[in-house]
């Protein structure tokens, strides 16, 4: 929005100007983020308490867990308003990328929010019924998908992936692009939901893969570095590094709250939305399979599940001593600081590793 109001007038005071750069309003969306997360989030801690909206501990999950039943939960909505008002405020809104990106946001914070009210509030077991959750998810892929292959910004990309570690290479997937974008937003939601177990976890692998595709995403709309790495040029795309900017900060204000001991759970208002967010944005800069990369700690935590009840129905033995695999190791002794930390350096050296195989091909 302020790039409309500003950088038009750039004439009447160069000072207007510095709205033209992404670098700069991405640095100010992260900073605003920031501070917009710290400031409320003590109020909204608060309004949860006052309602008692406390987050309910499963019976078999580990013990030393227990201690944490009714800290407040839908913390989520806490990092929602950091994201949005940022990316509204110093993005180019009228952008399509732009506009998709906030809406699947916004979208699975709702379906999230929903499940956390049905589950907490009024206290139905299992919340909103994982059938609907799921439809939800997919119906949503599927607008995002036709949007995206009948409305593109580059027509002859209109259904293509680039491949990681290859120069030039691309993957089309046809008319078979739409279901794949319903598939990956609702891979990424739902991963991201396993892996919110621990204080902290969840916001901080958010935090890397936000600052990673951020930096991806600044690159592939910029013409000249774009064309140094090889990587497709799309001009529109560094509008959503100030997006993944304003979700690195809101993820970094949200963590002085919910680091080691929790003072607030994001629940599925928030691991749904920043999932989706991540899917979304991986979709839009053409990069979708470097989730599996970036996103690795999520990848592995939804695998120990899947391998967990893939075992435990063939052979009636658990392969892990509980799935998500952050309470496996959990279960061998690592206090949860240590496996949280070791999963966040992980994702460092993944997203690392991601950033310098561009010139490594």
């Amino acid at each position: 929005m302020l790039y409309y109001l500003f950088a038009p007038y750039s004439d009447v005071w160069i000072g207007f100007n510095v709205f033209r750069y992404i670098t700069f309003r991405s640095a100010s969306a992260a900073v605003l983020a920031l501070v917009i997360s710290l400031f409320i989030g003590p109020k909204i801690i608060q309004e949860l308490k006052r309602r008692q909206i406390g987050e309910e501990i499963r019976a078999d999950g580990p013990a030393s867990h227990f201690n944490k039943k009714g800290t407040p939960s839908m913390g989520g909505l806490i990092i929602l308003v950091a994201v949005i008002i940022p990316t509204v405020l110093f993005a180019r809104i009228a952008e399509t990328n732009v506009i998709l990106v906030m809406v699947v946001t916004i979208v699975l914070g709702m379906i999230g929010f929903l499940d956390d009210w049905l589950k907490i509030v009024k206290k139905y077991s299992k919340g909103l019924i994982g059938r609907y959750k799921l439809l939800g998810q997919i119906i949503l892929g599927l607008i995002v998908g036709c949007i995206i292959y009948y409305f593109p910004e580059i027509p002859a990309e209109r259904s293509a992936t680039t491949l990681p570690f290859l120069k030039n290479v691309q993957l089309h997937f046809g008319i078979f692009y739409i279901p794949f974008i319903a598939f990956v937003i609702t891979a990424t939601s739902n991963s991201s939901n396993l892996t919110d177990g621990l204080d902290g976890l969840l916001t901080g692998l958010t935090a890397i893969a936000a600052a990673a595709f951020g930096v991806i995403a600044y690159v592939s709309g910029h013409a000249v570095f774009s064309d140094y790495l090889n990587i497709l040029f799309l001009p529109n795309a560094g509008e959503l590094a100030v997006f993944c900017a304003a979700l690195f900060g809101s993820a970094l204000g949200y963590l002085w709250f919910n680091a080691y001991p929790a003072q607030v759970f994001m629940g599925d208002t928030g691991s749904l939305a920043l999932g989706g967010a991540i899917g979304a944005v991986a979709i839009l800069i053409k990069k979708e399979l470097l989730i599996l990369i970036i996103c690795g700690i999520w990848v592995i935590e939804s695998l120990s599940v899947i391998l967990q009840v893939a075992v435990f129905k063939r052979t009636g033995k658990r392969l892990f001593r509980m799935a998500p695999i952050h309470h496996h190791f959990e279960l061998k002794g690592w206090a949860e600081p240590k496996v949280v930390v070791r999963f966040w350096i992980l994702a460092i050296l993944l997203s690392l590793l991601t950033l310098t195989t561009f010139k490594i091909r």
